[in-house]
């Protein structure tokens, strides 16, 4: 571990960042996991303030991670996020007869979105309109899925793509048996 006082000043920002990242929470999780301020943890990461040792402390609790691991000077190499099946969070209360799997990081909510969807038979995933501009690319992993947007349908069969506005009323509802999708939302800016 590195013992000069400068040093771990310009460790501990990029360190505490590199570990929310890792645990894939927002700022807003740690913030609610810690009792530090959103503004504060942003400021912390981005060197612009010095937290104080109480602060540090609920910092490296709500992040599970030990502070003097946070300052090794080991350099990591090439790393690769994974994310298990067994921990992709899934959203089982919207649509009828579909799991989502939310397969983005917590901190591309509401800009880049990716979601491995399984429906069953007849399941159906009805979605009101996203922001201005948004749009969705849909890939079709196993059977086939009904898409509308607007007043515009289309079947898709695997291996079939189609990209859509999202701005608008649209669904995607399984044609003729269970089916799989990956779809990637794209909000507008």
């Amino acid at each position: 571990m590195t013992e000069n006082t400068d040093d771990i000043l310009n460790l501990l920002p990029a360190r505490l960042k590199e570990a929310r990242r890792a645990k894939g929470l927002s700022l807003e999780a740690v913030a609610n996991l810690s009792g530090v301020s959103r503004s504060m943890v942003s400021q912390i990461e981005r060197g612009e303030s010095s937290p104080t040792i109480a602060t540090l402390w609920n910092l490296t609790r709500a992040l599970n991670v030990d502070f003097a691991g946070l300052l090794d000077e080991e350099v990591q190499g090439d790393t690769i996020e994974v994310l298990k099946q067994s921990d992709v969070p899934n959203i089982d209360n919207m649509g009828y007869g579909c799991r989502i799997g939310i397969l983005s990081p917590p901190e591309d909510a509401g800009g880049h979105e990716v979601y491995d969807i399984l429906f069953e038979p007849d399941g159906k995933l009805i979605s009101q309109p996203h922001a201005k501009g948004s749009r969705e690319h849909l890939t079709v992993l196993m059977g086939s899925v009904e898409i509308e947007s607007g007043t515009a349908t289309e079947v898709l069969h695997q291996g079939d793509t189609g990209r859509y506005a999202a701005d608008v009323a649209h669904s995607i509802i399984a044609h003729n048996g269970p089916a799989r999708v990956f779809l990637i939302v794209k909000t507008g800016i």
